[in-house]
């Protein structure tokens, strides 16, 4: 069983909120380059926070275990992409992780961590996939739709998980090849498979925060193997 370290302090300080809360107040590169320094203070804190979910994470996925991941690898970026965006606002105002076997750019599903002052959540799945990875997910599940609902009714992911799998997205009429009597047809139309668990400010930097972080990401375990396996036969 994995254990958690250094429980007598928080991974995450409010130090890290604070500074999440005034970028998204002042979101300009002449005050970022002012306080370079809480950033990296922040990006710091999230590195350890990885650190130690990975560790927990290679308890239960084979998959992540033998992947070996730099947690580096894991953070996105703070630059905001804003070539095609009217939002001319230079960073993000949260920091994001995902891991996932294949690295954060790969097709696989796998496990978030967002924090966001009054908005942080954690969870897995798979997010906007392309579509030939959503077709061969949508093909998955409805030729093993008992298992697929025999995990999401399973007490140990409803407990961390309330709302169940959520869509990216939903089609309004079944997708291509699927009958609108289809037992599935509902999960059908979903362009994407995900959950979501919120924690407060006061949980992020609480020092069990990490503990209940690898305790959602090992409840939504079996849904993101279920996904991966939909991959393996893509051709």
């Amino acid at each position: 069983m994995f254990f958690i370290t250094q429980t007598m302090r928080p991974m995450i300080t409010d130090a890290t909120l604070a500074f999440l809360r005034d970028l998204k107040s002042n979101n300009n590169r002449l005050w970022f380059g002012e306080h370079k320094t809480e950033y990296q203070q922040a990006y710091g804190e999230m590195f350890e926070t990885l650190v130690q979910l990975l560790a927990a994470i290679s308890e239960f996925d084979g998959d992540i275990a033998a992947s070996h991941l730099d947690p580096k690898s894991c953070i996105m970026r703070i630059n905001r992409d804003i070539r095609f965006s009217k939002d001319k606002s230079p960073y993000k105002t949260n920091v994001f992780a995902f891991i996932n076997k294949g690295g954060k750019k790969s097709p696989w599903g796998g496990y978030y961590l967002h924090l966001e002052p009054g908005g942080s959540f954690a969870g897995g799945g798979i997010y906007m996939p392309e579509p030939a990875v959503l077709e061969q997910t949508r093909r998955e599940i409805d030729a093993h739709f008992g298992e697929w609902q025999a995990i999401l009714a399973d007490k140990t992911f409803t407990t961390q998980f309330p709302e169940g799998v959520l869509p990216s997205g939903k089609l309004v009429r079944p997708p291509k090849g699927y009958e609108s009597s289809n037992p599935a047809v509902e999960y059908l139309k979903y362009k994407g498979y995900y959950t979501q668990r919120f924690f407060s400010d006061d949980e992020v930097t609480d020092p069990g925060f990490v503990a209940e972080v690898a305790k959602s990401f090992r409840a939504v375990n079996p849904l993101v193997h279920f996904l991966n396996r939909a991959l393996f036969s893509m051709p």
